[in-house]
């Protein structure tokens, strides 16, 4: 393929910026320079430290994907459709299967994106054990077609396929990630602008520019990145100019923020409650029915996010914008029990510093229903493992609605199925179940938004998901800095047109 490049330069240089400027973008455009140029490093901090060693399956997918070092055959543009990534184009073949034509990539450790490759890396991943959130409940099969055509074929009918592929747990990487068979290896092998060199833990990591990426050289010369859990530290790190941008600035420190350094973005993250359905206190459907009558959601808006959150209206929030005109009662809910002094074990993490707060609150309405709350904060690294095992009986956790794929049913299937990779309610209902399953197969989108809200009114009507507040996210970003990404699905922050 290589021998193509340069007759297929133009198209590529011209994409990129398109796809990253459909998002709003902190003090100027994200175009890449196309020549280069060796500007200055960028200083990063996230919010979230590496808790699955980088492995591009679970939720350090999105710490890969920010830092603008992993790609899929696909990317979300504004409105949340599919758009191309290292896929050019693509197209259906019959109700199960679609062909991905790819576009001249280079990864970055040298080798050419071929299909096998590609064949391989996203065969890697729904092999991958726990399977990531985008394969809840698909089963995929990819194979190299020609030498630029990567087919991929679903067990059954897959209309979000395009969307589907765009998510960060299903980047592209080459065959030398995984050399080891224990792990998969990012440092060096994936496709974005930014290629990892060295990390450091759960501390920090180095990246350099790629200058072989197929979308045009990065201005920024690389990227010096931190992990900082607590956000007090990532908003004073920006104020002294440690830093050029700071993710997740939590609310309680955004006035103390010169106004030109930050920025809100509407997002699809809801914060809800999540009560363990299958073991423990919230194994009985009336207390969780007696729990969420409890808690009075109007709070957490205007007190806790001090303004910087809209009150809640679902699992899906008003960022996503269609939801509202088609949403229903919930359906099925249990008449609510007396409490009796029945104890909780109630866990969030302080990555966003507002959560321990919200539980705080959580705690207090549910004592004063009648609970006895233990109240349990770790960081998230160190807590995530224990939640999906179900050994908490209460979580409240801030949840990207549309981060893994895209799709509104995803997102349901993924999180409150039987099957479910991310079910930290560890809800199994066969109705709920039913409902999902329904909404995966239809292909028509006003459709298949229409059997989402069906799902999320069954999936409500278990009380396992009390929706709290939906956030808008801060971000710091420094006054010489241009070209931040403020993406709603929080999956890029920096791109080829960041620069200081």
């Amino acid at each position: 393929m290589r021998s193509h490049r340069r007759s297929r330069l133009l198209a590529p240089l011209m994409l990129a910026p398109l796809i990253a400027g459909c998002f709003a973008s902190g003090g100027g455009d994200d175009s890449g320079d196309g020549g280069g140029g060796d500007g200055a490093r960028l200083r990063v901090a996230l919010a979230f430290p590496p808790a699955e060693n980088l492995s591009p399956y679970g939720a350090d997918a999105t710490l890969l994907s920010r830092l603008g070092v992993t790609e899929g055959l696909t990317a979300l543009d504004a409105n949340g459709s599919a758009a191309p990534a290292l896929a050019e184009s693509w197209r259906r073949d019959g109700d199960k299967a679609w062909e991905f034509t790819l576009r001249d990539a280079t990864f970055q450790d040298g080798g050419d994106v071929t299909p096998a490759a590609v064949a391989d890396s996203l065969t890697r991943a729904t092999d991958a054990k726990p399977a990531p959130a985008a394969l809840a409940g698909v089963t995929l099969s990819a194979k190299a077609q020609g030498e630029r055509v990567v087919r991929i074929t679903t067990a059954e009918p897959d209309p979000v396929l395009p969307l589907r592929l765009s998510s960060p747990s299903l980047a592209v990487l080459s065959g030398k990630a995984y050399a080891d068979k224990n792990r998969v290896d990012p440092v060096g092998h994936a496709t974005g602008p930014f290629e990892l060199t060295e990390v450091n833990g759960a501390t920090s990591a180095t990246l350099d520019r790629f200058d072989d990426y197929w979308g045009g050289r990065a201005q920024a010369s690389g990227i010096d990145a931190r992990f900082i859990a607590d956000g007090t530290a990532r908003a004073n790190a920006l104020r002294t100019g440690e830093l050029d941008i700071a993710e997740a600035v939590p609310v309680a420190q955004a006035a103390t923020l010169d106004e030109k350094t930050r920025r809100d973005t509407a997002t699809t993250r809801t914060t809800s409650l999540l009560l363990n359905a299958s073991s423990g206190t919230f194994e009985d459907a009336g207390l969780r029915a007696a729990a969420r009558g409890a808690i009075d959601t109007s709070v957490f808006a205007k007190d806790v996010y001090e303004g910087y959150a809209d009150p809640s209206a679902g699992i899906y929030g008003p960022a996503v914008t269609w939801a509202e005109g088609k949403r229903t009662a919930p359906v099925g809910r249990a008449e609510a029990e007396k409490p009796g002094g029945a104890t909780v074990n109630l866990a969030t993490y302080d990555n966003r510093p507002e959560l321990p707060e919200v539980a705080q609150v959580v705690k207090q309405q549910l004592e004063k229903a009648g609970f006895k709350v233990k109240l349990t904060v770790r960081e998230y690294s160190r807590l995530e493992g224990d939640a999906l095992a179900g050994k908490f009986d209460a979580f409240v956790l801030a949840r990207n609605t549309l981060l893994d794929t895209g799709d509104p049913v995803a997102v349901l299937a993924g999180d409150y199925t039987c099957d479910g990779g991310f079910n930290i309610a560890q809800l199994c209902d066969r109705d709920v179940d039913r409902a999902v399953a329904e909404a995966v197969v239809i292909a028509d989108t006003a459709k298949r938004q229409d059997a989402a809200m069906a799902a999320e009114a069954r999936i409500l009507g278990t009380d396992a998901v009390v929706p709290l507040v939906h956030q808008r996210i801060i971000t710091g970003v420094a006054d010489s800095v241009q070209g931040v990404i403020l993406d709603p699905y929080e999956r890029t922050l920096v791109g080829t047109g960041t620069r200081r």
